[in-house]
Order: structure tokens, then sequence, then C-alpha cells
């Protein structure tokens, strides 16, 4: 008899992760209320013994864990590539390797999926804990969502469920040259081939711990999300207009390596952040 193709893949790669975080994690997706999963778990830290034999101990208890580990340290972009190559679900589940998944994640992205087909990610609220206990509210509805991807990463990825077949029908993967917002650009390029919604309620709790990748990799991630911008608003100039004029105030700033190099203020562009150089006209 053939195997079942399971439902849903959740993806999760792992580095150096805290012992303590990592069981939280674990725990966190085998106790949804959601069951028809597998759980990819790739180890891009493959000298670290301690975490493997973790994940390991909990395969042997629950068959839907899969693990794997890179043979030498990869990077997070080519790890979540990986990881969406092994994937066989109809959707893939997001999740990062120390945050916590509410019991009933799975279960309403599933649903939501299911029930608007044309739809292609779905994902939701973060509730921070480690530093105080509020909740990034995301826009829901796909215009707000498109609106705001001018601006940031206003789908959280660590809670958000793809629709696989978006992905490989349009040959659509992280892009290490956007690292470390290749989270951004993934739903920068899933702009022109799908849509997009929030569920208005926490599916993740996000943990802060000061060593988080856009906390570390600060200056590294404003190019990248700088770069990212670039992108969007020459491909989206439509969606960029609606941006700013609900923003009419919006600075946008580009540096390499730390030098400001350019700045766009109420249409104008300044070399340098100070020197003007033309006005924009938006169409």
């Amino acid at each position: 008899m053939p195997k079942k193709t399971p439902r849903v893949s959740v993806l999760t790669p792992i580095y150096n992760t805290n012992p303590a975080h990592l069981r939280e994690m674990i725990d966190s997706i085998l106790s949804q209320t959601f069951t028809d999963f597998e759980f990819l778990i790739l180890n891009d830290s493959p000298d670290n013994t301690e975490i493997e034999k973790i994940v390991l101990g909990y395969a042997k208890r629950d068959r839907r864990i899969k693990y794997a580990k890179n043979e030498k340290n990869m990077g997070i972009t080519p790890s979540r590539n990986k990881l969406l190559d092994m994937a066989h679900g109809e959707y893939v589940a997001i999740f990062d390797h120390d945050d916590i998944s509410v019991p009933t994640r799975l279960a309403q992205e599933v649903a939501y999926l299911d029930t608007h087909p044309h739809i292609g990610v779905v994902s939701g609220w973060l509730q921070y804990f480690g530093r105080d206990n509020s909740i990034w509210k995301t826009p829901e509805s796909d215009t707000d969502i498109r609106i705001m991807l001018c601006d940031s990463c206003y789908v959280a990825h660590t809670a958000a469920m793809i629709r696989k077949s978006v992905l490989t029908d349009n040959n659509i993967k992280y892009e290490e040259f956007y690292t470390p917002a290749e989270d951004y650009m993934l739903w920068v390029r899933l702009m022109d081939v799908t849509h997009f919604y929030n569920i208005p309620d926490v599916l993740v709790k996000y943990r802060w711990t000061g060593n988080n990748t856009s906390g570390v990799f600060s200056d590294k991630t404003n190019n990248a999300r700088n770069a990212v911008q670039l992108v969007v608003r020459d491909k989206h100039p439509g969606t960029f207009d609606a941006f700013k004029h609900a923003n009419p105030n919006t600075v946008f700033r580009l540096r390499m390596f730390g030098i400001p190099l350019i700045k766009i203020k109420n249409n104008k562009i300044y070399l340098f952040e100070f020197i003007p150089v033309f006005k924009l006209k938006w169409k």
C-alpha cells in the first residue's frame, strides 16, 4: 500500500539552538490539534551532537519527525531551500528553531487555505516573549499586506504557511543575495503570482533573546531590506504609490557597508542623504 502523503510539511532549520528552547519548539508542534503533518528538522550545525541527540530522541517517539543534517554549515538560505526540496506536503509551514506555535496554529492555517484556493500564503500575529508580551498585529487583507510590503516584511515568516504548488509552479525559492531578509524577498516574489492573508489571531509566540538575527546582523539586515524595497518599488509602482499616499512622511534610505548612499523623502531623491538629485514622479 503506497505511503500517504502528509497535508503539511513543517520546516525548521536549527543552528546551535539552546536545548531548552529546542524542546519547547518541538513540543509545540507535536501538540498541534491538526495532526496530518511531517516535521522536517535540518541541523545546520552538524558538529553539535547535543541538539542532534535531542531531535533523534523525539524522532524515536514520533515518526512524523524527519531529521537531517548538513555535512557542513551552509547558512540559513540554502538550508531553507533544502527543506523545501525535502517537503512532501501540500502546504509548507515555516517555523523557526526557538519559537512556540499555539496549539491551533496549523489547524487554523490549513482550514483557511482549504477554503480560499486563491490564497497562496497565510500567516498571523506574533506575540513576543522574553522581552515583553506585546503582540505584532499584521494587516489582514491582501491589499493592505501588499501596500505594507513596500515598507517592510509584514507577513510573519515564522508563522507562515505556503501552498507548495505556488512555489514549485513558479520556480520560486529563497534567494541568498538578500540574506538575512530572504523571507521578505520571498514575499515580494510571490506578490506576482498569488495572494496573502494574515489571520487576526496570535499563531506563534516569538522568542526575543537579544540574539535574534534581526538584532545580531542589524546593519546587514537593514541593507538587505533596503535592497528588497528597491525591487518591490520598481516592480509594483502602483502599490508603492498607494503606500506613499498612506504614509506621506515615509523616509527610505539605502546604505552600502554602513555608508549612506540614497535617501528618498517626499518624492525627492538625495545623494549621500543631503545632496538633492531629482524629484520622483509616480504614475
